[in-house]
């Protein structure tokens, strides 16, 4: 039996994901299926089960969110499971991806690990209003000249981030703490000098009570977060690396006190010949101190791990100069609309996306495509947001504004990305479950063996060295090995023209050992011209082969018909009117062109059709295609009347690509629609032994599905509607950005400039990305491993050595900030 449900609090698919496993473990439930947009689950059970199981089950695992009965909310509204920062609103996630992609519309700690949430930056405008910078009495809402002055207004008040917000925050509460321990610990280690001078101003007891006092702002402002966080991963049971700190810092807090107040309490041990009970205040407010500072640094490193999206934010403009009734006006991007008019001046950034409708330049595209040599526009070329104009102005109209620009994709799918889990970080996500239960046993253990089997004071040394235990250890380290490498890696990706849709295909692209290749728009230009149109009949001569052609092709999208109708407007041709237009993939177009029947396409086409192809046409048609051309028929009321000759240059990247990936030990195969001449004379240019012709859509997704069934690791590249199934089938789809959206959408990884020397580039950066990954696992790892016995003193017996708690807690901050710091050298790394 199935039952459908409401589902509150989901607002990602992280969300629905986590929602989705839950309900899936309750006893009973055959399956279960959790839909985000209408914010339902269908339940497929063995028997009815009793909502209240559903509810108790997803309560314990947390209660970030509720099952009810469908309908019972037209709009289910959005719960809030993490501590909110008042005043600081827009999209956080956690940079450890506890909950996946899950995301937040308001800054504060991840619910899971405690850590600050991290502000995802977007292409969105925040300033509302502009000022003079020389008449600051000037204030609007629109953005222009000063009515004073005439310079150009800028924002009135500039948008500081959660994360500038934040850093600053910490760093208040650094200095207050650190200006509360210095003094602490100078009282404490004092006691190290002979006849300590502070004895003879007061008894050792009130110098104990100053520590104490001192104390209070560190613990109960500065750092109280860190308690809040320990407190709530209890409560919880989610335990994380605030646990240990809680704990351990907690504890030595709260001992000292304790013995301060009832120093009869305890034992000899653990007084001073004076016979006031040791204190750990130093120790404590120490350790919290240096807990902030990692907490800071990371803070400040994390800024720049999405650099590459800060870089790419300052791409865009401001300002542009829109033209109505041939005057010109300036106007904030948020103003363009599709169809208007813009002129771009040199040197100005192109503020959306559009077509160039008057004048022509160079463009600057490198800081999108990644390739440093400008492209000449011409009329009717494509511009891009953010691409820098060079010396001469033109006229573009506006065709793609906003969230629509290609500058504004590349930043949504770099923090989608970023965002997303590769799946080597399962393994840091399994550890890190048993890592603070672990730790906590083994400082139970350390505390045990140190006060049955250690020398005197024996209880001190327990304590001590089981607080170092939980100091030291630090799984923020392990959990933040996979993301900031993810993140940095995926920025550094976008500015080199490689955009990453998830880290699963960053992963997998490093095991790729077999890459299919379209040819048209992957291996060529993909801006195919046609040669010549050739009639076969005395009584249809090649004008009218033309004016059929291009007629019946200007209905359909493939660039080998964008190629005839650009043909027949050069020759002057009257385009006829046509009907029953169909479209039919990987073969040709089929229509209705004065009351006959009219078919234009490859030999299948021909073949569909009934039309026969005599033996003295089909051995004038080879030879052109032995040449390496590309020839479709043209046939009427099933008769062939002629052909087309369309020729689409190898692009002068894709020899040297294919040369460096089959170096890396990838077999490049090339599989196209076109006939079998045609594709062996490109290979037989490009040196592959590898291809296979006269291809449809189904017969490139079954040739994936065949070699992924032969054990290897497939990577598709195509540019087209027709190689949509195949990318979609294949473990890495990879689209040529300037291809179709549909081979887009299909794809995980696009390459802006849409040339294989991209797949090069995603390769490399895959290698280095996931060899970092491995980096920063290992150094978490082996930081681990050998800290943590350290910190319980398995090296006392041998050389007397034994771990302060608060150098446990310098080790532990910088641990997390080594793996950033690792990370960011992905941002180097040359990927050609």
């Amino acid at each position: 039996m199935k039952h459908t449900y409401t589902i509150i609090g989901m607002s990602c698919n992280g969300c629905r994901s986590h929602v989705e496993a839950t309900l899936k473990k309750v006893d009973g439930v055959r399956d279960a299926f959790v839909n985000l947009e209408k914010a339902n689950a269908e339940i497929e059970m063995e028997h009815h089960i009793p909502i209240e199981k559903f509810q108790e089950a997803l309560q314990n695992d947390g209660g970030a969110y509720e099952i009810d009965v469908l309908a019972k909310y037209t709009h289910p509204p959005k719960k809030k499971n993490v501590k909110q920062k008042a005043g600081v609103k827009g999209t956080f996630y956690c940079p450890m991806h506890c909950e996946g992609d899950k995301i937040y519309d308001e800054s504060g700690d991840c619910p899971v690990c405690g850590m600050d949430l991290v502000e995802e930056l977007t292409a969105s405008t925040t300033n509302s209003q502009y000022t003079c910078p020389m008449h600051p009495e000037i204030v609007t809402d629109e953005f222009g000249p000063c009515p004073i002055c005439g310079m150009d207004l800028v924002p009135l008040k500039a948008d500081v981030s959660a994360e500038e917000k934040n850093y600053k925050k910490l760093l208040k509460k650094f200095w207050i703490a650190l200006a509360f321990t210095l003094p602490i610990f100078l009282i404490a280690m004092s006691e190290m000098i002979p006849n300590n001078p502070l004895y003879d101003i007061l008894d050792m007891r009130y110098w104990n009570w100053i520590q104490l006092l001192l104390s209070l702002p560190v613990v109960f402002y500065a750092t109280w977060m860190f308690f809040e966080r320990a407190y709530n991963s209890i409560k919880t049971w989610n335990l994380n690396m605030f646990t240990l700190i809680g704990i351990g810092a907690g504890v030595a807090w709260l001992f000292s006190v304790f013995g301060m107040v009832f120093p009869d309490f305890f034992p000899a041990q653990f007084k001073t010949e004076s016979g006031t009970v040791h204190v750990y205040f130093e120790a404590a407010t120490v350790i919290l101190t240096l807990v902030l500072m990692g907490q800071l640094l990371e803070a400040r490193a994390h800024s720049k791990t999405n650099s590459a999206v800060k870089e790419l934010l300052k791409l865009a403009p401001n300002k542009a100069f829109r033209i109505v009734n041939g005057q010109e006006e300036v106007i904030v991007i948020d103003k363009i609309e599709i169809g208007d008019l813009l002129r771009v001046k040199p040197g100005d950034k192109i503020p959306v996306d559009g077509v160039l409708t008057e004048g022509e330049s160079l463009v600057d595209e490198s800081m999108i495509s990644g390739e440093p040599i400008p492209e000449q526009k011409m009329v009717g070329d494509q511009v891009r947001s953010g691409t820098i104009n060079g010396k001469q102005s033109f006229v573009m109209k506006a065709e793609k504004v906003g969230a629509d620009t290609l500058l504004s994709q590349i930043i949504e799918m770099v923090n989608q990305a970023s965002r997303s889990q590769a799946p080597i970080q399962k393994l840091a996500d399994k550890i890190s479950g048993y890592f603070v239960p672990v730790v906590v046993l083994i400082s139970i253990i350390t505390f045990v063996v140190w006060a049955v089997f250690g020398p005197d004071p024996a209880y001190v040394y327990a304590l001590v060295n089981a607080i170092a235990v939980l100091i030291i250890a630090c799984p923020c380290a392990l959990g933040l090995a996979t993301p900031m490498s993810v993140m940095v890696g995926v920025g550094n990706g976008a500015k080199n023209g490689v955009l990453i849709k998830n880290a699963e295909a960053l992963e997998k692209m490093n095991k790729v050992n077999v890459l299919i290749i379209d040819k048209t728009g992957t291996i060529t230009e993909g801006k195919p011209s046609v040669d010549k149109i050739v009639s076969t009949l005395a009584d249809f001569d090649s004008t009218k082969a033309i004016q059929y052609v291009a007629s019946l092709n200007q209905m359909s999208e493939h660039p080998l018909a964008e190629a005839t109708v650009k043909y027949g407007k050069q020759k002057d041709v009257t385009f006829l009117d046509v009907s029953d237009f169909n479209s039919i993939t990987g073969k040709g177009v089929t229509g209705t062109i004065n009351n006959s029947q009219v078919s234009i396409g490859n030999k299948q086409m021909m073949e569909e059709v009934k039309a026969i192809i005599s033996d003295e046409l089909h051995h004038q048609v080879s030879h052109e295609q032995q040449q390496g051309k590309t020839v479709s028929y043209l046939a009427i009321d099933s008769v062939v009347v002629g052909f087309v000759t369309i020729t689409d240059k190898i692009k002068v990247t894709s020899r040297q690509a294919i040369e460096q990936l089959q170096e890396n030990g990838i077999k490049v195969i090339m599989l196209t629609g076109d006939n079998h001449n045609t594709a062996k004379a490109v290979a037989n240019d490009l040196n592959l032994s590898d291809f296979k012709a006269e291809m449809l859509p189904q017969d490139k997704m079954n040739e994936v599905a065949r070699l992924q069934n032969e054990g290897f690791v497939v990577a598709m590249a195509g540019d087209g509607i027709n190689d949509a199934p195949a990318l979609a089938k294949s473990d890495v789809g990879i689209a040529m950005g300037t291809g179709t959206d549909v081979a887009i959408e299909s794809a995980a990884i696009t390459l802006v400039k849409g040339d294989l020397q991209g797949i090069v580039k995603a390769y490399n950066l895959s290698s280095n990305t996931i060899k970092n990954i491995k980096q920063n696992l290992f150094f978490a790892l082996v930081y681990n491993t050998i800290g943590v016995p350290i910190a319980a003193g398995v090296l006392f017996p041998f050389f007397g050595i034994l771990l302060s708690p608060m150098i446990a807690a310098l080790a532990m901050s910088f641990s997390s900030v080594s793996v950033i710091a690792n990370a960011l050298r992905l941002r180097g790394v040359d990927l050609n």
